[in-house]
């Protein structure tokens, strides 16, 4: 009891890591991408992909604060623990209406402010315990400048909920973009210290691996409760075939990456820490959840046993579009953090959108095929010319 009860926030150490009590808290956003996924499968177009794109922003900021704040104090302790609690229940009854956040129409205004009061929740507990928890004057006056930027973003967020529409897209779009970028700002002029390199990059880890496991479970989405047959059995493999490269193509780069943080200090470590995991996992995330969707499409055209393409453009553009975000993201987050690309890894992406074209035209089962063999070949390139570097350093 004197745990939940403490009266002061115990600050991280240099060796702290991730709390069960931090990985329960993820589980609020596993249901959020999942309502992004299924809003984004309803009558699928280039405004939803959008929409989709700016609710994943939303959410990743919601994320992405609490796990700075982590690595300043201890979640699962005293106040701490009960503001990220609360912070956890305004996050469930966003994702909830995420759905409806678009609607229009006569009564369609209630999800959307649900939704915007929810996201203002989430960052008020925030900034409240950042400031709680803060152990320097420098690191509270970056609060405050942070503050300042988020209560601007709020205004073009209410709005757009009030006024629905296009207006909500490009007032949620200003919105979202005043929000990051005062925090970048905040970075630059003030800094936000990492206390715990360990902790900070298996927090940016596991939000990836949340991500790629909702691939695995848009299979179940795709197909609801019809007859599995052979196809879709097939397009199963597939799926894991992508989900596995695309974890293994990220596991080698967060090593190396995590590494390079661990040897920075001071403001260079904070700096590296906001750019190369705040900024570049974004792309990351999203991607994924592009993918995700794309095999949804996939899988619901498998279980009604259609033989046309995937889903005209918009699967083609979700799995292979998604695909090219995802590496986009993985060499930004290199560039940043170890501040070299390789040849293959800057080429990726722009391959992935090479062969969307393919996508569009081939049958669903095929398109799924040929992402998973791209992905293969590019984890068996990388693999080889990092085991030639390791033999060519040796002699």
């Amino acid at each position: 009891m004197g745990r939940i009860f403490q009266a002061r926030p115990m600050v991280t150490a240099e060796t702290h890591r991730t709390t069960l009590f931090e990985i329960f808290f993820d589980l609020v956003f596993v249901f959020g991408f999942i309502r992004v996924t299924a809003f984004m499968g309803d009558r699928p177009s280039p405004v939803r992909l959008t929409q989709g794109f700016l609710v994943l922003l939303l959410l990743w900021i919601s994320w992405l604060v609490y796990s700075w704040l982590g690595n300043q104090a201890r979640a699962d302790v005293g106040v701490m623990r009960v503001g990220v609690t609360g912070a956890m229940a305004a996050i469930f009854l966003a994702a909830l209406v995420i759905p409806d956040a678009w609607a229009t129409g006569p009564g369609t205004r209630a999800p959307r402010l649900l939704l915007v009061l929810s996201f203002v929740v989430v960052r008020l507990i925030h900034l409240a315990l950042y400031y709680w928890a803060a152990d320097s004057e420098r690191l509270r006056r970056t609060v405050r400048l942070y503050a300042l930027s988020s209560v601007l973003s709020w205004i073009p967020l209410a709005l757009g909920a009030v006024l629905g529409g296009t207006a909500q897209i490009l007032l949620w779009t200003v919105a979202l973009t005043i929000d990051m970028s005062g925090g970048v700002l905040a970075s630059v002029l003030s800094g936000w210290p990492v206390h715990s390199p360990g902790h900070f990059t298996e927090r940016h880890s596991l939000v990836v691996i949340i991500a790629l496991g909702e691939s695995l479970i848009s299979v179940g989405a795709g197909i609801g409760a019809r007859m599995i047959h052979q196809r879709i059995l097939l397009a199963a493999l597939l799926t894991i075939a992508v989900t596995v490269c695309l974890y293994w193509l990220y596991s080698a780069s967060a090593a190396t990456a995590a590494l390079a943080l661990t040897r920075e200090s001071g403001l260079r470590r904070d700096r590296v820490a906001a750019n190369s995991y705040s900024l570049a996992h974004f792309p990351l995330l999203a991607g994924t959840i592009y993918v995700a969707l794309g095999v949804e499409e996939v899988f619901a055209g498998l279980a009604h046993k259609e033989s046309h393409g995937t889903s005209e453009w918009i699967a083609a553009i979700a799995l292979f579009g998604g695909t090219a975000l995802y590496l986009a993201g993985r060499a930004t987050f290199l560039s940043l953090s170890v501040r070299r690309v390789r040849l293959e890894q800057f080429l990726a992406p722009v391959a992935a959108l090479v062969l969307l074209p393919a996508g569009r035209y081939l049958p669903g089962l095929a398109a799924l095929g040929l992402l998973a063999a791209f992905l293969a070949a590019l984890l068996s390139y990388e693999a080889w010319t990092r085991r030639s570097a390791t033999i060519g350093r040796a002699e």
